[in-house]
């Protein structure tokens, strides 16, 4: 064994470990010090980003089960059945202080890391999207222009690895905030297929089978990745290039044939696998031995390696990309060895499973590390940090769109469709390869919900991506309901029934009781409304200290729904399809302008508070699209949302090119920029079924009104109007003019 440690007080704060913890871990090792590979180990495993040790009291209690449920957190990622024999398999995660520090190689090795979580399940990843946030990006200073390269760099690194997967990247959101300045986020989704009784999970166990590495070879890229992402950014730490990895889309294209090709001939003699992604190969080992209760042995020295002098501490925290872990029957080796030779890839047998219940490493026979491993997962410090409400919100709340000059509705529709926020993204979207595989029906910049089809079956899945920031820091209970509540919503308008979400919860410094009690508050949120709307959770991640020089981001819960159209064919459109078709408007509109974008674009704030949520009108609107989809009797279906029916109706004109002109009753004529939830935009094409649909709405107990109709070259509602051609510029073009400004 190594020698005990010296400079301790040193050692344990560039490892974010305190003395406390330290005291801990001596009485794991039986009373014995730690030496630096072990407190390595333990500094990994017990950082935020692995541990959720600030989190996980709050995220006990999500509802995760379901009949269509087939795995919930827990694996590498959440599955659900979709029928004929057929399961989706998803999730979403974070890479943002990476992608801040770097943001081509942050956001590249972002998408390598969710499609590697894919594959690890036996599932070939079908659809990617993202949930990007950025700082101001429209103004000539320093700020203004280093978020326009991050922007840049972010979306190449994207574009670029899944583009080289053959991955579509199918849809996603992108939204800008100053407090998004000193740290952006990218979450990034990926969602695959697989036959439901061929799905893999990632254990070791059964005696003497072998321990095997497969993929690239490790270096010391993103050596501290995961102890670097569970702290707040200073000046300084904003250099820390050497912890950001390098992704190659190159290998791991042959890295998901060779698995596939694995699990399809050969799937009786794998046990188990993980992706090695944060902590490498420390947390994947330890995570599948935990999961069964054995033991593991490993000779480091066997580890393919891409760099001269490397360690065993190097070997065991590097963040390496494109690597895998595997568990496979004694005597097969050779069998999974031919597969990975012929794709290309290093492989090698490093190790075995024991009955031990500890960790053994091995460097050229000498034992470096022997560590029992329950312990380490299971006894990572679950920390209740105090919780306050924060002072701020006091301030905002005493506030109403009343506390503010009124503004002539045409000047403020003029500003609310050129905002960041609201304008089309293609010069992102464009970047994405979208039809790789031939399966996407609905893509980016079609509104709404993105779709795919099922070949195997007929059906199409339907998935969403979606949060307000400034709901969630108004009111972060509600504000998170309302994003489990869009992302349901944005499914249920492309026809498909929501079934299960993953999130990506991001939010500032733990230590700071009011960004816990904004956490604790999201939680229960989306708690509520996951079990009012029966969408469980399914997989997930938690992204803490996105805080820089002491400023946090706002609190950013992405969720991302995924549902299920019985039918390909099915598949709703969001934007107008003919003239002369009908509009109606389903659901009430109220003064609801807290946390607005009209209130953020006009007067530069986010105030205001949120309306009760009604979960009942919210499931009477999903009910009544589903089924007069289903029944055929509508051309179209868009939900409002930011910029309420005003700016509704004119995405849907933009990207149409068809005029509209549509009037509604407003007892105060800014209504018209209203962010009332449960309310959307149905476009049918006969009187007859204009009829119908009014009958089920009513049915339901939905306030219905037809509001308008389809066609010519004015978009006009109320006292607001602009030619088509116009709005179309603004919508397409402004977004480009922005972003390039500096080139």
């Amino acid at each position: 064994m190594s020698k005990p440690l010296e400079n301790l007080d040193e050692i344990l704060k560039s490892h974010k470990l305190t003395h406390q913890d330290y005291k801990h871990i001596v009485k794991i090792l039986d009373g014995r010090e730690p030496n630096i590979v072990e407190l390595g180990i333990f500094s990994a495993m017990w950082s935020e980003h692995c541990s959720y040790k600030s989190s996980k009291k709050y995220l006990n209690g999500f509802p995760t089960k379901a009949p269509w449920v087939i795995q919930g957190p827990g694996e590498n990622a959440g599955v659900i059945d979709i029928g004929d024999g057929m399961a989706s398999v998803f999730k979403m995660e974070s890479h943002n202080h990476p992608s801040f520090i770097e943001p081509y190689q942050g956001a590249a090795t972002g998408v390598g890391g969710i499609l590697r979580d894919i594959f690890t399940m036996g599932a070939r990843p079908v659809a990617n999207m993202n949930s990007l946030r950025f700082g101001n990006i429209t103004d000539r200073d320093k700020i203004s222009k280093y978020q326009r390269h991050l922007v840049k760099g972010v979306v190449e690194g994207i574009g670029d690895y899944g583009n080289c997967m053959g991955v579509p990247t199918i849809g996603g959101e992108v939204s800008f905030d100053e407090s998004y300045n000193g740290n952006i986020l990218v979450n990034a989704f990926s969602l695959g297929l697989v036959k439901s009784d061929e799905i893999f999970l990632g254990v070791a166990e059964g005696i003497g089978n072998s321990v095997m590495y497969v993929g690239s070879k490790t270096g010391r890229d993103g050596l501290g990745g995961a102890v670097m992402s569970s702290d707040s950014f200073t000046e300084e730490s904003k250099s820390l290039r050497p912890t950001v990895q390098v992704g190659d889309p190159f290998t791991e294209k042959l890295l998901l044939e060779a698995c596939l090709e694995l699990f399809k001939t050969k799937k009786d003699i794998v046990i188990g696998i993980q992706d090695m992604g944060a902590a490498g190969l420390t947390s994947s080992a330890f995570e599948m031995a935990g999961k069964s209760g054995a033991g593991m042995r490993m000779d480091l020295d066997r580890v393919p390696a891409r760099e001269e002098g490397m360690t065993p501490y190097d070997f065991m925290l590097s963040e390496s990309q494109e690597r895998m872990l595997l568990c496979v029957k004694r005597g097969r080796e050779d069998e999974v060895i031919e597969i990975f030779k012929k794709w290309d890839l290093d492989v090698a047998t490093i190790g075995e499973v024991t009955d031990s219940g500890r960790m053994e490493l091995f460097w050229h026979g000498e034992r470096v590390c022997n560590m029992p491993i329950a312990p380490v997962s299971e006894e990572a410090p679950i920390l209740d940090r105090p919780t306050t409400k924060p002072k701020y919100l006091d301030d905002i709340a005493s506030k109403s769109i009343d506390s503010y000059p009124k503004i002539d509705n045409q000047e403020a529709f003029e500003r609310l469709i050129s905002s960041m926020e609201v304008v089309d993204k293609a010069w992102i979207y464009e970047q994405y390869d979208s039809m790789v595989q031939t399966n996407t029906v609905k893509h980016p910049g079609t509104l709404d919900a993105s779709c795919i089809r099922v070949k195997e079956n007929g059906k199409a899945l339907a998935m969403s991506s979606d949060c307000n920031p400034r709901y969630c820091y108004i009111d972060p209970k509600k504000g998170s309901a309302l994003a489990v509540m869009e992302s349901g919503r944005n499914v249920a308008m492309s026809g498909a029934r929501p079934l299960a979400v993953t999130d990506c919860l991001n939010f500032g410094n733990p230590e700071n009781p009011e960004v816990m009690w904004q956490f604790a508050n999201s939680c229960e949120g989306i708690k509520e409304a996951c079990s009012k709307l029966n969408t469980p959770v399914v997989s997930g991640n938690v992204s803490l200290y996105n805080e820089t020089n002491g400023v946090s981001v706002f609190p950013t819960p992405a969720i991302a729904m995924v549902g299920l159209n019985d039918s390909e064919n099915r598949v709703l459109a969001s934007s107008f399809q003919q003239a002369e078709n009908h509009l109606l408007l389903i659901g009430e509109t109220n003064m609801d302008f807290g946390g607005s974008l009209y209130i953020k674009e006009l007067f530069d704030e986010t105030t205001g508070e949120i309306s009760d949520i009604e979960y009942s009108k919210e499931l009477k609107l999903w009910e009544l699209v589903i089924n007069a989809n289903r029944k055929g009797l509508l051309s179209s279906a868009k939900d409002l949302s930011s910029g309420g029916l005003a700016i509704t109706l004119a995405k849907m004109s933009a990207v149409s090119g068809l005029g509209v002109v549509a009037g509604v009753r407003v007892d105060d004529k800014r209504a018209i920029f209203s962010e009332t939830q449960s309310r959307a935009v149905l476009e049918v094409n006969s009187k007859e079924n204009l009829e119908t649909v009014v009958s089920m709405a009513k049915e339901l107990g939905l306030k219905v009104d037809i509001i308008g109709k389809v066609g010519g070259d004015i978009f006009k509602l109320n006292d607001i109007k602009m030619d088509v051609n116009r709005l179309q510029d603004i919508y397409f073009s402004s977004f480009k003019k922005v972003v390039e400004q500096d080139i």
